[in-house]
């Protein structure tokens, strides 16, 4: 199976994802852009609180055998993408509107549009709107289980070897 399709799996659906979808393309088409026609994902990562934590991914692409893959991720006002990193996986985010609170290892900081940050593997980060904002990731490509999460509820992803021993 392949990722998108993976991702589909614990993506949010129904009504209240279709609105959600629609408010967030509703908000980007006001600041003149545009996202691509595609299913995004609606995640509230297994926590059922998705206004508190959760975002909502547009994929691109996701080129496993060229090595590259292209995300849009849109969190609302004060929405948290938690804290996690990757194992193998290296990201760069651009900003292109909105502010974000990045948590990036052990450094905190406030990012505007234009700004990029690149998260290597192994670094946990983290990140929230402050006010909607809709940031570009491009990184190698994505794999559902190379997503290590700090909270252990969050059922998506994998758990680091020492948590998976317990």
């Amino acid at each position: 199976m392949d990722e998108l399709a993976k991702g589909y799996e614990f993506s949010l659906t129904g009504p209240a994802a279709d609105r959600t979808v629609a408010e967030c393309r509703a908000c980007v088409r006001g600041w003149g852009l545009a996202l691509p026609e595609v299913r995004p994902l609606v995640l509230d990562f297994g926590l059922g609180d998705f206004r508190r934590i959760g975002l909502v991914e547009f994929w691109i692409a996701n080129e496993t055998a060229a090595g590259y893959c292209g995300k849009y991720l849109f969190v609302f006002d004060g929405q948290q993408c938690p804290l996690h990193h990757h194992e193998t996986k290296t990201e760069t985010f651009f900003v292109v509107k909105g502010r974000v609170h990045m948590q990036c290892g052990s450094s905190e900081t406030d990012l505007e549009p234009g700004a990029v940050l690149r998260v290597a593997p192994g670094r946990q980060h983290g990140f929230s709107g402050l006010g909607p904002a809709l940031l570009l990731e491009l990184s190698t490509p994505c794999v559902i289980d190379d997503n290590v999460f700090a909270d252990p509820r969050i059922p998506i992803g994998r758990r680091t070897k020492a948590e998976s021993r317990r």
